[in-house]
């Protein structure tokens, strides 16, 4: 078995140069870590990893919290993160915590045991204490999607109340003046920031906010479905449903057809995410887009700079929205419907 001395012998250079190469191969010359890959590979030098994490205290895994893997996009958005993760050379270890703050905590102690690097966190919870941020007061951290208001760590995030009022918007345009909201869970920020999109839109229209027309949801397809129920059992007039995401659009969908109604024709419903689904949904659904993958590559990016030292500050990258039109959404009818 071939070891690291012959490698840098073939290669020309030193022992610390093979080292570096596989350690922290952006510091290295192309030039050189060209010449010390063909030695590897004219070898077939097997190095011992173990042994390079444990010299260089890093172990290039990062934890990543989901709150729950089910969803369609954090699903998304994890694809981005392994993509740019491979690239620099990290590994991903995926935590389904429902939302627990106790699971969450308890896996940012890997930090502690030496046993991962970072955190990217797609909730908005805190899982460390101020003691563990360095000496700029940054956590070893990035909170992406669901977003903390800390200077502790970057974040990576969309306008939702721009984004939300832009469809409002789109349904106000229509002719819409009864519209119904199937809301997220009342503790997260997503919710409160696309409910306030929703009420900027509302009252540059001139239209009145009507909080009977509110409803609760948890972001799943069977909350959407349960929500469009409790919609179809109330007696304000109706005539577009605006979802806070497509799993619960997709939801309500299906619960609307089932009591006879024609999708656009005499409700619209309109949902946010842009998932796989919502292009293929019958029919299609008016969606607001999200660049879910580019949140994931940005997340990591950002954690790795931090990891490396090169973060002096929490930088906030908002990331740009599209607000994709289809046929879910059309002109209010002549007479809304009364449900």
């Amino acid at each position: 078995m071939s070891n690291i001395r012959e490698v840098a012998d073939l290669a020309g250079v030193s022992v610390a140069t093979v080292s570096r190469t596989l350690q922290q191969p952006e510091l290295v010359s192309p030039k050189t870590r060209a010449k010390v890959t063909r030695a590897i590979e004219q070898l077939n030098y097997k190095p011992n990893l173990m042994a390079v994490k444990f010299r260089s205290g890093k172990t290039h895994n990062i934890v990543v919290l989901v709150p729950t893997v089910a969803n369609v996009f954090f699903a998304r958005v994890i694809r981005g993160m392994q993509e740019a993760a491979a690239a620099e050379g990290y590994s991903l270890l995926l935590v389904n915590t429902m939302g627990d703050s106790a699971t969450e905590q308890n896996y940012a102690r890997m930090i502690h045991t030496s046993q991962a690097d970072g955190v990217v966190q797609l909730r908005a919870f805190n899982p460390f204490s101020d003691n563990d941020a360095d000496d700029q007061g940054l956590l070893p951290m990035v909170n992406a999607c669901e977003i903390l208001d800390t200077p502790q760590c970057p974040t990576v995030s969309l306008d939702n109340r721009l984004a939300a009022a832009a469809m409002t918007e789109h349904l106000v345009e229509l002719g819409h003046q009864h519209i119904a909201m199937i809301k997220g869970p009342a503790s997260s920020p997503l919710t409160r920031e696309r409910m306030l999109g929703f009420k900027d839109a509302l009252q540059a229209a001139g239209l009145k906010y009507c909080e009977e027309l509110m409803f609760d949801g948890d972001f799943t397809l069977q909350s959407g479905y349960d929500a469009a129920d409790r919609i179809l059992s109330q007696s304000h007039p109706v005539s577009a449903i605006f979802c806070e995401n497509d799993e619960m659009a997709l939801g309500a969908i299906s619960r609307l057809k089932a009591a006879g109604l024609r999708i656009a024709e005499d409700i619209s419903v309109s949902g946010f995410d842009n998932i796989a689904f919502a292009k293929f949904s019958d029919p299609p659904l008016t969606t607001i887009a999200q660049p879910a993958e580019e949140f994931g590559e940005t997340a990591i990016n950002l954690l790795i700079d931090v990891l490396k030292g090169k973060a002096k500050r929490a930088v906030k990258v908002i990331l740009p929205y599209q607000l994709i039109i289809r046929n879910s959404t059309g002109p209010a009818p002549a007479q809304p419907v009364r449900l």
